[in-house]
């Protein structure tokens, strides 16, 4: 059976390999350089967090502080850009700005996850600015952060479940109750395989998730074995901080 393909440009490739946070194998995730090292390896499609500063600028972040991946301090949405700028990812590597990320690759699909209501408006204002709808895909583990920023935009984007659709899928699936309804303001899933040590993810659930129509992305997924195992399983696309082996597993399968 042929899987029909949600109707967004964004999901064009038969297969969507994201290079997670960029790739870098030495902690500079989220950074201009980890970035261009996935476009380096052929990567058409990369994943993002972003977060909105005090000022009412979007940055290309995971955490809601500076703390843990830079050289400075405090929390993203009550410090000024200028601040933010000045700090070093790994003590070497700018904070980016999300439209900078969106820009520097014309061609680069882009999974930007809304990580707090600071960076609604402004992730909204970075897609517009640089007219990146057709190739970005807006998530969020809520719902309604999604939503506010969708609403924001001048023409569609792709747009994948936050955890409360996700969870009425799966629990769907499992009852053997509808499931579309779970997903009918969305055009796929992005979640992780297992939670825990626990595989949550099953070929009923993806053969459930096609026949809506509707697309299944897995993250975060660094093992070779595991990257098969949900290959054999029909996902889409699958996200990975090892750029490299993904690369190399798909290659292996004609899907690269």
């Amino acid at each position: 059976m042929t899987l029909m393909r949600p109707d967004h440009p964004y999901f064009d490739a038969p297969f969507a390999a994201l290079a997670h946070r960029g790739f870098s194998l030495d902690g500079l995730e989220n950074s201009m350089t980890a970035f261009q090292s996935a476009v380096d390896l052929g990567f058409a499609y990369v994943e993002t967090d972003a977060h909105g500063t005090v000022d009412g600028v979007a940055v290309a972040l995971h955490d809601s502080s500076l703390d843990r991946t830079t050289d400075a301090e405090g929390e993203v949405s009550e410090l000024p850009w200028a601040h933010v700028k000045e700090a070093r990812i790994g003590g070497i590597e700018p904070v980016p700005l999300l439209e900078d990320v969106l820009g520097t690759w014309p061609e680069l699909r882009v999974n930007i996850d809304v990580k707090a209501e600071s960076g609604i408006v402004p992730i909204a204002e970075a897609i517009e600015r640089t007219g990146a709808h057709d190739r970005v895909c807006v998530a969020s583990f809520s719902a309604e952060r999604r939503e506010a920023t969708v609403r924001r935009l001048s023409r569609p984007v792709a747009t994948s479940a936050g955890t409360g659709e996700a969870a009425r899928f799966f629990l769907g699936g499992l009852l053997g109750l509808g499931t579309l309804r779970s997903l009918e303001h969305v055009h796929g899933l992005q979640i992780p395989w297992r939670v825990g040590v626990v595989p949550v993810l099953t070929e009923r659930h993806v053969r459930l998730a096609h026949d809506a129509g509707r697309v299944v992305h897995v993250w975060t997924v660094n093992n070779r074995a595991e990257m098969e195992s949900l290959l054999d399983a029909g996902v889409d696309g699958i996200v990975s901080d090892r750029a490299d082996l993904l690369r190399e597993v798909l290659e292996a399968r004609g899907l690269w």
